[in-house]
């Protein structure tokens, strides 16, 4: 065990996932129950996502989730990976983390992300279009300026109860997230997406680029990514097969369906070009035994030089996914690894 990975803070990104066949209640509450296991196991963060009308997702309101998150564990701290500003008005995404944060003081993380709805269809129902990501750094601005009482979009507007409070802000870089994260002093979320020399650059060019502001002083990244870890590297590649499969069908068919079985994808009979987009989904993830794992992480690190590394794995069997969480915190030593988890029902 290398001293990067003791110091390396490590969190959860759950997207809550559906499996097929499971209704989105269910998956919901195994997202608060997997927080709870996250907790004992001494993750970080743990996080939710937004995404609207995709059929193998749950999460389409993560402040509402993010409450509940908090509301069933005591230390972790809860939040979004992310509200994807875009598509919400700043007054009431100042608001509602607001409310969290004067529920929850010290916990709420507030992630913010340049995404807009994945179809039109779902941009229409959302009044929103393209232009609006165009429009992230005035809507970035009028956010925080609503809890420093100093957003000058609305001068007579005060959200309340937000406005004197200090919830941490993130921005996950998607295009040029990474700039405006720099521009703002604000702590930046990067996943490999385009690759990892890709994103390399991008760090290098947010730390060069980062002006020390009220919210942070010194730059901060945060790594984004799949791990995957098993007892054998086989057993970890199959952890894999479930997310890559239901990602190849949505860049295919156009729609991101539930997680199946990796032995019933395994019988899929794949068009060409599923099998080109599902071969290329499994690659850039980090996987394989815990020591295969940690030896792979402390090459990221030292590459990178990033402050935290934020998980997001999901798998069709829940029992297999939350043992590679559990090999996962074993092989970084975080200080609940040897923990049970809380297996408890929600």
């Amino acid at each position: 065990m290398t001293s990067v990975l003791k110091t390396t803070r490590f969190s959860v990104l759950d997207r809550s996932r559906t499996r097929r066949g499971q209704e989105p209640s269910q998956t919901l509450r195994d997202t608060v129950r997997f927080a709870r296991q996250a907790e004992a196991l001494g993750y970080h963060r743990f996080w939710v996502s937004e995404h609207h009308s995709v059929p193998g997702v749950a999460g389409s309101a993560p402040t509402v989730l993010a409450a509940a998150v908090a509301a069933a564990t005591s230390r972790i701290r809860v939040g979004t990976g992310g509200v994807m500003l875009p598509n919400h008005q700043p007054l009431v995404v100042a608001e509602q983390f607001g409310v969290l944060e004067a529920l929850f003081p010290g916990r709420i993380d507030m992630g913010l992300g340049r995404s807009v709805g994945f179809t039109d269809g779902i941009r229409r129902a959302l009044g929103r279009g393209k232009e609006d990501a165009e429009n992230f750094a005035a809507r970035l601005a009028e956010l925080l300026g609503y809890f420093t009482g100093e957003q000058t979009a609305h001068p007579q507007v005060h959200a309340r109860p937000a406005e004197g409070l200090r919830v941490p802000a993130f921005v996950l870089a998607t295009g040029a997230g990474a700039d405006h994260a720099a521009a703002f002093g604000l702590p930046l979320v990067i996943a490999a997406v385009r690759g990892q020399e890709e994103m390399l650059r991008a760090i290098d060019r947010y730390r060069e680029r980062f002006r020390p502001s009220a919210w942070s002083a010194q730059p901060y990244v945060v790594v984004s990514g799949t791990v995957a870890v098993a007892e054998t590297a086989e057993e970890a590649r199959q952890l894999l097969l479930p997310e890559a499969w239901s990602s190849a069908w949505s860049r295919t068919h156009g729609a991101f369906p539930p997680l199946m079985p990796a032995e019933d994808i395994a019988r899929l009979s794949m068009t060409e070009r599923e099998r080109t987009r599902f071969q290329k989904a499994q690659r850039g993830h980090i996987h394989g035994t815990e020591a295969h794992v940690a030896e792979s992480l402390e090459k990221l690190l030292a590459r990178s030089a990033a402050d935290e590394v934020l998980v997001t794995t999901s798998t069709y069997d829940r029992g297999r996914e939350l043992d590679s969480y559990r090999r996962l915190a074993r092989a970084v030593d975080l200080p609940g690894s040897g923990a049970p988890g809380d297996d408890g029902a929600y």
